[in-house]
């Protein structure tokens, strides 16, 4: 069967982008520091990728200088965060069941959702669908770069919002899985939430456009994601260096 994503990759600038961040990410991972110290990297470039992620969805991004975290948004993204390598399994084999979790996890403190809630996709006409169609894609139904893929479970995410809540801790955590997953960036050391932070409007103007389905709209989210993921990277390499110093 065809590859479902294989025409964005001729898409202009995609095949360029995706690798620029290839490169970029493998220049992270190269880094003396992360050869054998990569767990403390890759901690810290998490706490920084769940401060981003709650702060792009109205949350706090400063954590507390004593006592526990208060800020709802903040509090799940963290669980998000430190959840994220025990759901790879999951996440390879049944994508579903993973972003139920995530969904659990992001959305438990936030207010006027109740247990029923979380971890429930909404039931309206066509949100299973698409969700299956995108474990589809998660699980092995692609061969497109892997930066690809990635912006697509993202965009999909954000345009789809599945839960009611958390759409946007959920999708940024999904694509983290997936770059893990598919080996662009396996020990999460960069951090591209760092750059869609830092291009807010342009983040949420792009995740619209690629919500509409059209050329230009695909054209324009690819292009955002490819610069957060090589901010990201930057944002890597600097941890890498003060572990380094």
């Amino acid at each position: 069967m065809a590859d479902p994503l294989e025409p964005l990759t001729r898409l202009p600038g995609v095949a360029a982008d995706a690798d620029a961040v290839r490169e970029a990410l493998t220049r992270v991972h190269n880094h003396r520091a992360n050869r054998r110290g990569w767990p403390a990297t890759s901690a810290e470039a998490a706490l920084r990728a769940a401060r981003a992620s709650a702060s792009l969805d109205g949350g706090a991004a400063e954590l507390p200088a004593s006592g526990p975290v208060t800020d709802p948004v903040l509090a799940g993204a963290l669980r998000v965060a430190d959840a994220l390598a025990g759901l790879q399994p999951a996440w390879r084999s049944a994508p579903g069941q993973a972003l139920a979790r995530l969904h659990v996890l992001a959305a438990a403190d936030l207010p006027g959702v109740g247990d029923d809630d979380l971890g429930r996709p909404r039931r309206d006409p066509g949100v299973g669908e698409r969700l299956d169609a995108l474990a589809g894609l998660v699980t092995g139904g692609t061969s497109v770069p892997a930066p690809v893929l990635v912006a697509v479970v993202h965009g999909e995410l954000l345009a789809l919002a599945p839960f009611p809540t958390a759409t946007g801790v959920v999708a940024r955590a999904a694509a983290r899985l997936t770059a893990v997953a598919t080996g662009l960036d396996p020990r999460g050391l960069a951090v591209p939430e760092v750059g869609h932070y830092r291009a807010a409007d342009e983040y949420r103007a792009a995740a619209a456009a690629f919500a509409t389905g059209e050329v230009e709209g695909l054209g324009r989210w690819f292009a955002h994601c490819a610069q957060a993921w090589q901010v990201g990277a930057r944002e890597g390499l600097g941890i890498a260096e003060a572990a380094a110093a």
